[in-house]
């Protein structure tokens, strides 16, 4: 059985995102991130581009490297979008199989456990490691080995990976392309412009690179050794060698 959209499936959904009843949007305040978290996420969004510098050199993995660094790991405050994707869920679960949907839920779960992970770096970085202006790579590494969660770890980099194949998948499907194009009106109008952006960033970025087995390949091996390296305490766990 097919995990992405029918044509049947895409007309029930775009008729219903018409109705704009159906769908009223919701501003939440976000209130932005802290200071302290904006300077994690900074970190953080500088060591993926050092790790990836070469997917970014390459016009082919440029744009799904960009949508990573710009749409999910950046420094900003992502609270709108997230309240978005739940409510929107949870609308679309009223019309499209759980099969259709298993993408979207896999990525409400990851970005929980991301920030969940997140948090509880950020506490350790803060209160027991002693940082206060700035994030030095020992400082990190150490805070890493003290939250003590490597499973957790592992999952997220295999949570990630699994997407990045379930999106591969579903972007080869030109049903999707058109069910996005048919619900940006839908969704501008009724103030849904944030999500609807980050859903056709990540299509088109996909669809741009055609196979990701490279690209994915590349984060598990590379977030896994990065990871693996941490908690061996090695003095430089970013610098990876071929």
């Amino acid at each position: 059985m097919t995990e992405t959209l029918s044509p049947k499936d895409a007309a029930r959904l775009v008729a219903a995102l018409r109705k704009h009843g159906e769908l009223s949007h919701q501003r939440v305040e976000g209130g932005g991130l802290s200071p302290e978290m904006a300077m994690l996420r900074a970190w953080q969004a500088q060591r993926l581009a050092h790790t990836y510098a070469d997917f970014l050199a390459d016009p082919r993995y440029a744009p799904a490297c960009r949508f990573f660094l710009d749409d999910i790991y950046a420094p900003k405050d992502f609270t709108q979008r997230n309240e978005d994707v739940i409510r929107i869920h949870e609308f679309m679960s009223r019309f499209l199989p759980a099969r259709v949907l298993k993408t979207l839920t896999m990525a409400i779960e990851l970005n929980n456990l991301t920030e969940d992970l997140d948090a509880k770096l950020l506490a350790v970085l803060w209160e027991d490691v002693g940082v206060t202006g700035h994030i030095t790579e020992a400082q990190y590494a150490e805070a890493y080995r003290r939250c003590d969660n490597y499973a957790d770890r592992v999952r997220q980099i295999d949570m990630i990976v699994a997407i990045g194949k379930d999106l591969e998948r579903l972007v080869r499907h030109r049903v999707i392309g058109w069910t996005l194009r048919m619900a940006r009106g839908p969704a501008y109008r009724a103030g849904w412009q944030e999500l609807q952006d980050f859903l056709e960033h990540g299509y088109t970025s996909f669809r741009h690179m055609g196979k990701a087995d490279k690209f994915l390949n590349a984060i598990y091996d590379r977030e896994m050794k990065i990871l693996d390296n941490i908690y061996q305490g090695k003095a430089h766990p970013f610098e990876l060698t071929s």
